[in-house]
């Protein structure tokens, strides 16, 4: 069985912000953000993690020069759900897209998302990849929910769209 893997990679690119005293101009510098969500890949998959038959060298490096972390939990078995529980923070049990079907199931605008939470610290945010998250656009634009860019599979039913 082919393993499909969907590089749903939220990038999520760092902003400078600056603030003023009295006397001196200090500049914050804000972290990059860069999450990988991938349907059905394992901690193991990585060549960073032990994998033997492939390498990943380029999320080596990034894990590298960054941060790695190592627990990770889904919100639930299915992707749609899931990617919403990420996108929220809330539990399966009060998220509004419960399953993997054309509609209408919809994260709602005035939800708070990950990417509308960091939108307000300064941060451009966009989605790369599968999106996933309901269907149909516009009520599912990935750009009513807080990304300034996305690329990509708007589900399993939408093949492709690209908006800045």
């Amino acid at each position: 069985m082919k393993t499909e893997f969907y590089l749903g990679a939220l990038a999520l690119g760092g902003a400078l912000l600056s603030s003023c005293s009295e006397n001196k101009k200090t500049v914050e510098t804000k972290p990059n953000i860069i999450y990988f969500l991938l349907d059905d890949m394992g901690m193991g998959d990585l060549s960073l993690m032990g994998q033997k038959k492939f390498s990943t060298p380029n999320i080596d490096k990034l894990a590298a020069d960054g941060m790695l972390f190592t627990n990770h939990y889904c919100g639930t078995t299915v992707s749609g759900p899931s990617r919403a529980c990420l996108m929220t923070g809330k539990h399966t049990g009060h998220a509004s897209v419960r399953g993997n079907q054309p509609g209408p199931q919809l994260l709602g605008d005035n939800e708070a998302t990950l990417a509308s939470v960091l939108k307000k610290a300064g941060y451009k945010t966009a989605v790369i990849g599968k999106w996933g998250i309901g269907h149909p656009i516009p009520l599912d634009d990935p750009q009513r929910k807080g990304f300034d860019f996305s690329y990509g599979y708007l589900n399993m039913w939408i093949i492709q769209w690209n908006r800045m």
